[in-house]
């Protein structure tokens, strides 16, 4: 197990409920809350900055002030959502480091920073832990690999900060892989995964669901003691509510939920979207936390 320091184990608390389970709202998304935020006739890109920011402020207003903690990007939700006093004081922040997007070299993907913002840089934010995405392949990438490198690098920075770092991987169908092929592998990809970050020394991963109890029991060996949460990958609140009460049953320390909670409580009207997550997407939160205590 990669053990947590003093200060980890302080930020590990504040991203937890009560019975210390992991409860994140992610609104980190840009392009993907643009989607959910624009109507039939609309088109995402024409929501702009201001539309945007006034959405992910009203999320946290009347949504994540609720959970133990809120997800959120630095380049067009922070600094404003802590300097206009619109986070509570109860909800700890968690800065997301990835920017939109994806590079690609020899067949694999590659996410990277938001420019300008390092481990240091959450700090700066008011922010109590940082996150990370990596795309992985582990039936391409091993330990001396580029991603495995770069999970290293960013643990070890962020350890040197202070800061607690959640590792989220993703995996992916490789250009010319079958989908048949992709969905039969995609289970021990987040498995291995999850081994791969472990030994580069992640001590906090987020995951995707990797499909049934079984391997949910196989991800929390992999993990090696580590914590791990489910993500909602943008599945419907009914199926991720299943999702989490599965995983935690086989080892899973909580969840970290996105469009599940708020994909269709959002609308570029204000006071539609606020009463939207007031009384569709609060809910489900509630329902989310009885999930994760399961």
């Amino acid at each position: 197990m990669n053990a947590l320091n003093t200060l980890e184990r302080r930020a590990l608390q504040a991203i937890s409920n009560e019975q210390g389970r992991i409860l994140i709202v992610a609104a980190d998304q840009r392009n993907g809350m643009r989607a959910a935020m624009a109507g039939p006739e609309e088109d995402p890109k024409d929501i702009d900055v201001t539309q945007l920011a006034a959405a992910k402020a009203d999320l946290v207003e009347y949504l994540a002030n609720n959970a133990p903690a809120i997800l959120l990007d630095p380049e067009v939700a922070l600094p404003a959502i802590v300097d206009d006093g619109v986070l509570s004081r109860d909800t700890a922040l968690v800065v997301g480091l990835d920017a939109s997007g994806f590079e690609t070299q020899d067949g694999l993907q590659y996410t990277k920073f938001v420019d300008g913002v390092t481990p240091r840089t959450v700090r700066d934010l008011g922010g109590d832990v940082a996150k990370m995405l990596w795309y992985t392949r582990p039936d391409r990438q091993d330990e001396d690999s580029r991603v495995a490198q770069d999970i290293r690098d960013l643990v070890e920075a962020c350890e040197a900060e202070g800061i607690l770092l959640i590792v989220e991987l993703l995996t992916y169908e490789l250009e010319g892989e079958t989908d048949e092929h992709y969905q039969a592998a995609f289970g021990g990809l987040v498995v291995e995964g999850a081994r791969l970050a472990v030994a580069c020394g992640a001590k906090l991963l987020k995951l995707q669901y990797p499909g049934s109890a079984e391997l949910c029991a196989a991800v929390t060996e992999a993990a090696a003691g580590v914590p791990w949460a489910v993500l909602s990958a943008g599945v419907d609140h009914a199926t991720f509510i299943q999702q989490v009460r599965t995983a935690i049953a086989h080892g899973a320390a909580g969840a970290m939920a996105g469009r599940s909670l708020w994909k269709d409580s959002l609308s570029t009207s204000a006071s539609t979207r606020r009463d939207l997550l007031t009384n569709r997407a609060r809910p489900r939160l509630r329902e989310l936390n009885d999930a994760v205590n399961s």
